[in-house]
């Protein structure tokens, strides 16, 4: 390695830790059995357009384990630093106008955090709301956040038969690349369209890869963005 080189190799270091950072936590999708997580950037951001319009402003917004206990382990490998499947909590701040009373407009946030969740397929418990402003006027509602993707070409038997799933969007390699294989297991990082759960479509691709791939090798799926259906 010249010392010209030094500074790229640096660069590409640090671009990947950054885009390892901006996924935020890697949450479960399902359970247990699923094989399948979703990044938190992707499901907040999902979430966020969901509730948009409910006559409130979200802030902060996070989603972590709901507590210490009821984690179990997968039933294949996950992506590095992966939460292990278990309950989970959303926590969130929101600002409102006192037009109506401030408890029903988070019982009406709380309600559609919950039914998002449940369309991606999060196995969210608890939701965590705390008031943090008042506003003048009713909020319009915001253009959709952006979505943090870095699509890839499937290539190789695993890549092309995720990529024929209905509701994969396209590859994307947050993680360096769009297909991880170990011993015995592969690892396949996407994005899914808008308006296809995201966990019905990872348990499809977990079907077809196994399938594809010779010795039907266990399959873990990583969604790192839900994106329009007609993007990519």
């Amino acid at each position: 390695m010249t010392t010209a080189d030094t500074p790229h190799r640096a660069e590409g270091w640090t671009a990947a830790v950054r885009r390892r950072l901006d996924l935020g936590r890697l949450l479960p999708l399902g359970g247990p059995a699923d094989g399948s997580w979703i990044a938190e950037r992707a499901a907040a951001a999902f979430l966020r357009d969901a509730v948009a319009g409910a006559g409130a402003v979200l802030g902060t917004l996070r989603i972590a384990p709901a507590g210490p206990h009821g984690a179990t382990e997968p039933v294949v490998p996950g992506p590095p630093s992966a939460l292990p499947p278990g309950p989970l909590r959303i926590e969130a701040d929101f600002a409102a106008t006192a037009r109506r009373p401030l408890p029903a407009t988070a019982d009406a946030l709380r309600a559609g955090l919950l039914e998002a969740a449940e369309r991606l397929g999060l196995a969210v418990d608890e939701v965590d709301l705390r008031v943090t402003g008042l506003l003048d006027e009713e909020p319009g509602r915001p253009a959709p956040e952006p979505a943090e993707a870095h699509p890839a070409e499937p290539e190789g038997a695993a890549a092309a038969a995720a990529a024929g799933v209905p509701g994969v969007a396209f590859h994307t390699r947050a993680l360096g690349s769009p297909v991880h294989s170990g011993p015995g297991h592969v690892r396949v990082e996407l994005a899914t369209a808008r308006g296809q759960r995201a966990l019905d479509v990872a348990r499809a691709v977990r079907e077809a890869v196994a399938a594809a791939v010779e010795g039907r090798p266990a399959v873990a799926v990583l969604v790192t963005a839900v994106v329009a259906p007609d993007r990519g």
